[in-house]
């Protein structure tokens, strides 16, 4: 089993429901979800450009996906990762946006967010010492040969070669296209997502997503509220 540390918003949100028909797969049920009809794009292509996204569900990672490290329980990782969120405070990411990054679309934050950054690396060294260490393998799926120096660095301190300066935030939506589908999957991504993204999306939780086996869909697991607790009542 391997577990990953992510965003992801709640399940009734407007902006979970629209990504669940999009890449046609609800990350809280793992239920199907029927794909939208969207002008310019017909279903079966929505179905083939989301295949690999839909694996990993609609999401923005923070901590990469990890086997537990051998002296680690998943009650010990819950604890932490309950208590951890509890010291954090929940804010906004003020308006998300389609963007292109290199090959794939997803959604991205429209200006700079450094309560996005703070969280990604907090995440990342916090909980570094619950992921068992790549074998080599899994550094050579990586393809390290194609990294940067700072990103080889990071693979190897961290097991995730986009994380501190590397990081960027983004929420995929598409698998690598072709430069021709472009313009079209870009246009069927507005039109769907457009009305949802001209308000703040709260981030106010911490997602655990597990892999309960070898290529299994990611599925949310639980869900860890920020905040302190009496604050959170006394909202």
């Amino acid at each position: 089993m391997r577990y990953a540390i992510y965003f992801t918003p709640p399940s009734g949100d407007a902006l979970t429901l629209a990504a669940a028909s999009w890449l046609g797969r609800s990350v809280y049920s793992g239920e199907p979800v029927e794909h939208p009809a969207v002008r310019g794009l017909g279903i079966h292509e929505i179905a083939f450009h989301t295949a690999l996204p839909r694996r990993y569900g609609f999401h923005a990672t923070l901590k990469a996906p990890f086997h537990l490290n051998h002296d680690c329980s998943e009650a010990a990782l819950l604890r932490e990762l309950m208590r951890f969120a509890g010291t954090l405070e929940p804010f906004e990411i003020p308006r998300l946006e389609v963007g292109r990054l290199g090959d794939f679309y997803g959604l991205t934050p429209a200006t700079s967010c450094p309560a996005l950054d703070y969280l990604a690396a907090a995440v990342v060294q916090e909980f570094d010492g619950y992921r068992a260490p790549l074998t080599e393998a899994e550094i050579e799926r990586r393809n390290p040969d194609g990294l940067s120096a700072s990103q080889f660095a990071n693979l190897h301190r961290w097991g995730h070669p986009y994380v501190m300066d590397e990081f960027r935030f983004h929420m995929t939506l598409t698998g690598p296209l072709l430069a021709r589908d472009f313009g079209r999957v870009e246009a069927a991504l507005g039109a769907h997502f457009a009305p949802l993204l001209e308000e703040p999306v709260e981030v106010a939780n911490l997602a655990l997503f597990v892999e309960r086996e070898p290529g299994a869909p990611f599925q949310v697991h639980s869900l860890h509220p920020m905040g302190r607790v009496a604050a959170r009542k006394i909202a």
